[in-house]
């Protein structure tokens, strides 16, 4: 991957992993935009958009992504978006239509077009497969140091954090093979793979960093 050239690089992560905060430190490393489910998800509550309206917009050469992109900072927050900060749960289960996914799709291609950014989730190894200066990242853990990352940030028992993480990887699985046809677990889908047993975000992030900078495409 060439970080002289407009790039994306996605991050699919399990949950309790860690690979999240790994996806905002390494852009706030390179400079550049960070998405995830959130901001994705705010953006379709705030424009009301869908797969239609999308292309009724792109139809009438409206760049509706332009105003938004200029008051962004390199890590945007709930306050960017002007939304409750509750709306940045990422443990939900709720299953998502075919019109949000292609909605989601154009959203995240449109931002992409925008200049170089990092992606969290969002089937984004799917989405840029074809982009031509792009790394797919995977970030697994343990399960039981995921479950005891989950029990923290959530403020759950034990038990109920290893449900939790078995009905989101299951969520997550069904939704990957539903919209891309493979398993999130397929390596052959990534660049790298990342087990954070033994490290921090930012131990996990300058190993990506040093990736890229010792295999420039």
């Amino acid at each position: 991957m060439n970080l002289k050239e407009p790039f994306v690089i996605t991050i699919s992560r399990e949950i309790g992993s860690g690979g999240h905060t790994v996806g905002r430190i390494l852009a706030d490393k390179l400079k550049t935009f960070y998405f995830d489910k959130f901001l994705i998800e705010s953006l379709e509550k705030k424009f009301n958009l869908s797969a239609s309206g999308i292309e009724k917009l792109k139809g009438e050469k409206k760049n509706w992504l332009a105003d938004f992109i200029k008051f962004l900072s390199p890590l945007p927050s709930a306050q960017t978006m002007g939304v409750d900060p509750r709306y940045t749960q990422e443990f939900r289960t709720g299953v998502t239509t075919d019109d949000i996914f292609k909605a989601e799709t154009e959203i995240l291609k449109e931002l992409a077009n925008e200049g170089s950014c990092v992606i969290a989730g969002r089937s984004g190894f799917y989405v840029f497969k074809d982009h031509p200066n792009h790394l797919n990242v995977l970030i697994i853990a343990p399960e039981e140091n995921r479950i005891r990352r989950v029990m923290k940030k959530q403020g759950l028992t034990e038990e109920s954090a290893k449900a939790l993480v078995k009905d989101i990887d299951q969520a997550r699985e069904n939704y990957i093979q539903r919209y891309t046809g493979t398993s999130r677990y397929e390596a052959r889908n990534y660049d790298v793979v990342l087990n954070a047993d033994g490290h921090t975000e930012e131990q996990l992030a300058g190993i990506i960093l040093s990736y890229i900078q010792d295999c420039p495409r």
